[in-house]
């Protein structure tokens, strides 16, 4: 077994807190036009999105995409 961390009240230097742009999984649903492909992703990504879909009555498939959504939409206004 690991040895315990030991926190201490020591000041933290250079410190940013950077706001979390990620939309939470619940604002991921919604409807728009789509386009259909295919895709590989990763076990733990989709079984995580399937978990939160089926706690939300939602398709995991809309939720993934309104993701991919956000990101794009936040580039565009940052370039």
């Amino acid at each position: 077994m690991k040895e315990k961390i030991k926190y201490t009240d020591e000041p933290m230097q250079n410190v940013e807190i950077i706001a979390d742009f990620l939309p939470s999984p619940e604002e991921l649903v919604y409807k728009a036009e789509t386009v259909k492909i295919a895709m590989s992703l990763s076990k733990t990504s989709v079984d995580f999105f399937k978990e939160v879909a089926r706690k939300n009555r939602t398709q995991y498939q809309k939720m993934i995409r309104r993701l991919l959504d956000e990101s794009v939409l936040r580039q565009k206004h940052t370039h």
